[in-house]
């Protein structure tokens, strides 16, 4: 049909019309609109060999009860964190095992549940990757050698022997520096458990002598009967030792003033004197010094972490990280009327290292005496 103006095409019904939008895939097809991939057409890929339909299922049901496992482990662990608190050896110990093990679980069921997916589910791969020869051909070197010797020439290294013997001498230091710092991380592996065991309030001084404690700051020995205010703290240092760094790091001291009735079961009685008790200054979370005491409820606070230690109830940890009770030194008076100390501690004091669990066993074993 047409007019004067135009032309007016007509559609011809022969032709099937375009549909506008997009149309649900046919049945048998992917969410794409493309036929799923048969098993017999990967199989046909080369390189890729299709296990076995009874292998995969198998896999299928052995991962899946590894991933199983993971997510019951994992609420495990997160029960365990909320379930198991610290506050001594044995919680502490109940803790870390409930943690440990239920995280240990979890990891490797998800780790042995994807090993078995890729193994015994997915296809087995072989491929070739092309290469070209590896080695660059004689012009190729030639010209890296003669642009090497060049610029050796050029820099003066082989014509300046001067230069180049200077340089190597000077480089020869620096190529020790490593081992002088690795060396002085701390002494040696042999005497390094034993330098953190034991502190310097177990040697006597030079007339054999008990050390006595002295204010930390002035050097002032402490007589007991000056220290005679209930609720008064004090931070102390071994006689001797004022300015030792090293020995202080481990052997500083508070000195806390009890009333008797105040003092707790959990404090070492014969350990002190007059209702004067001695603990260590070095929080054993990561060794902060712990020197915060509130007189109303007897709590020892470390500054850095907010562990809280019951300073009438052997330094029992009340709360926060720490896991272990400040260690109490066993003190006394000498015949003068100074206080000194008996002994060392008689556990590590301080936070945790390898090894101590050894000594504090060996220390329950005998009784309390190190």
């Amino acid at each position: 049909m047409t007019d004067n103006n135009h032309d007016i095409e007509q559609p011809d019904e022969r032709v099937p019309r375009r549909v506008i939008g997009t149309p649900s895939p046919a049945a048998g097809t992917s969410l794409l609109g493309t036929d799923e991939q048969s098993a017999a057409g990967v199989s046909d890929v080369p390189g890729v060999t299709l296990k076995d339909e009874q292998t995969a299922r198998k896999g299928e049901r052995i991962a899946a009860l590894c991933f199983t496992v993971t997510l019951i482990a994992g609420i495990a662990f997160i029960v365990s964190y909320v379930v198991f608190q610290v506050g001594d050896l044995e919680t502490t110990r109940t803790s870390t095992l409930a943690l440990g093990g239920t995280l240990t679980l979890a990891l490797l069921a998800m780790a042995a549940g994807m090993v078995v997916w890729v193994r015994l589910v997915m296809p087995k791969y072989n491929l070739v990757q092309e290469r070209h020869a590896m080695a660059s051909d004689s012009g190729t070197r030639e010209t890296v050698a003669e642009t090497f010797l060049q610029g050796a020439n050029e820099s003066g290294f082989v014509k300046r022997p001067l230069l180049r013997r200077t340089l190597l001498l000077a480089a020869a230091p620096l190529g020790l520096a490593p081992l002088v710092l690795l060396r002085d991380l701390g002494p040696s592996y042999s005497n390094f458990p034993e330098k953190l065991r034991h502190t310097v309030w177990g040697e006597k001084t030079k007339d054999g002598k008990n050390r006595r404690l002295v204010v930390e700051g002035t050097g002032a020995p402490i007589r007991a009967a000056d220290f005679n205010s209930p609720g008064g703290i004090l931070s102390v240092v071994p006689e001797g030792y004022e300015h030792d760094l090293n020995a202080l790091a481990k052997a500083t001291l508070i000195l806390i003033k009890f009333r008797p009735e105040e003092i707790k079961s959990g404090t070492n009685l014969n350990w002190t004197h007059d209702g004067i008790v001695a603990y260590s200054k070095i929080c054993t979370h990561v060794g902060c010094p712990a020197a915060l005491y509130e007189q109303t409820t007897h709590h020892i606070l470390c500054p850095c972490h907010q562990s809280t230690f019951d300073a009438a109830d052997g330094a029992k940890v009340v709360f926060g990280p720490a896991a272990r009770p400040l260690p109490q030194l066993p003190i006394a008076v000498d015949n003068e009327g100074y206080l000194v100390a008996t002994a060392d501690f008689s556990v590590p004091p301080g936070p945790s290292f390898w090894e101590r669990g050894d000594a504090e066993a060996e220390v329950r074993k005998n009784g309390g005496h190190a």
